[in-house]
């Protein structure tokens, strides 16, 4: 039976509900789990039509779901996503749009789309999303939730349709920071104790952000301050920031294409405004670019891994606006993204930990602060930001 929906979260098309074991961590929470992962049984339609056509069930679960229902989650339904995960909107020609409850008559944020509003909207718990670009980063600064992109390869992401694999994370949004803290609990592997000791404001990321963004922030941003004894402003750009969306979006594009472009040849699936532009666009980034730009990726991870050290959180802001109304023309959300891929390359880049934090508004609309901790502290990201955003 297809859940109460008013926000039109939940497919119709792939639906599937399955009881958790009923027992463990999680008994008695209820998820949504977004329509690029695998359930054994069920084809998963990654957001379009053709798609679900021309692919057969699972064999398996995916890991990170099966995980979550042995801990006695109960799963109600899959969710929307944008086509092939290829955006950051959230509008879907096929299946429609969810609705962002903490901004009506605004775009949800995608790819994520679903996942972010059902939890937004208090259909359900927590939700499962995936992270390749900003897919869960940004709808939760969009929904007025918690979002992560865990660290790169901490969490398996067997049984996920990639869109580029050496971006695409599992990630998921709650409500509370306790709620994360939860799942992160029980999808992350065991590790090292992990609490920072230094905040680092990120001032040239602060500064390519309307200053009345910066302005919503400003009240947390000092709170987070004041717990720290050790406060640095430090630039974490070595480069212009559009260098870096720019390095990001070649390299991402380059595995698209190598990964979809057969399956688009053969079948040729109808795209909506965007991203079918986005996938023809792949197909003409030029091999020498990729080279140039993959020992490029690996000095910002250096740069990253260098400024963080082993005990430091970054502090910059999610996004670089509140979310874009429904309907604005192609052309400006092209340029929006651009600008909000200088922000969230940062992590992608670097595989690095982000959580994107619900706590400012400007013009009535959410708006998302953001801390990144060293690859491989994701425990202790969630821990002390339970500790500390109540």
């Amino acid at each position: 039976m297809i859940p109460n929906d008013p926000l039109n979260a939940f497919t119709r098309h792939t639906h599937v509900a399955l009881d958790g074991s009923g027992t463990g961590p999680l008994a008695g929470l209820t998820m949504a789990v977004k329509d690029v992962y695998d359930i054994a049984g069920y084809r998963a339609g990654n957001g379009n039509p053709v798609w679900l056509e021309t692919h057969e069930a699972a064999d398996r679960t995916a890991s990170s779901v099966q995980r979550l229902l042995d801990a006695g989650a109960r799963m109600v339904g899959k969710t929307h996503t944008d086509e092939l995960a290829y955006s950051l909107n959230g509008e879907n020609i096929h299946y429609g749009t969810p609705t962002n409850p903490k901004a009506p008559g605004r775009i949800p944020g995608g790819s994520s789309s679903g996942s972010a509003a059902a939890t937004s909207g208090g259909l359900v718990d927590f939700a499962l999303g995936t992270d390749c670009g900003g897919s869960v980063r940004l709808p939760a600064s969009y929904g007025g939730i918690f979002g992560i992109r865990t660290s790169h390869g901490l969490i398996p992401a067997d049984g996920i349709v990639p869109l580029a694999a050496s971006f695409d994370t599992v990630g998921w949004f709650a409500r509370t920071a306790e709620m994360m803290r939860q799942v992160g609990d029980v999808l992350l592997p065991l590790s090292a104790p992990w609490a920072p000791k230094t905040l680092l404001i990120a001032a040239d990321a602060f500064a390519s952000v309307d200053p009345a963004i910066v302005r919503a922030l400003q009240q947390r941003i000092d709170k987070t301050k004041s717990v720290f004894k050790n406060v640095r402003e430090v630039k974490i750009y070595i480069s212009d920031p559009a260098e870096w969306s720019a390095l990001f979006r070649i390299l991402q594009g380059d595995e698209i294409r190598e990964f979809h472009s057969d399956w688009i040849d053969r079948h040729q699936p109808a795209f909506g405004p965007g991203i079918r532009e986005r996938f023809q666009w792949t197909r003409t980034i030029d091999p020498n670019e990729v080279a140039k730009a993959k020992p490029k990726r690996e000095t910002v991870a250096q740069h990253m891994a260098q400024l963080l050290g082993d005990d430091c959180l970054l502090c910059l802001p999610t996004a670089p606006g509140i979310a874009p109304k429904l309907n604005t023309a192609p052309e400006e959300l092209e340029a929006f993204r651009a600008r909000a891929f200088a922000l969230l390359a940062v992590a992608g880049l670097a595989r690095l930990p982000q959580i994107s934090l619900p706590v400012g508004t400007l013009d009535g609309c959410p708006i998302g602060l953001s801390l990144i901790g060293p690859r491989g502290s994701d425990r202790g990201l969630l821990e002390w930001t339970a500790a500390h955003f109540q």
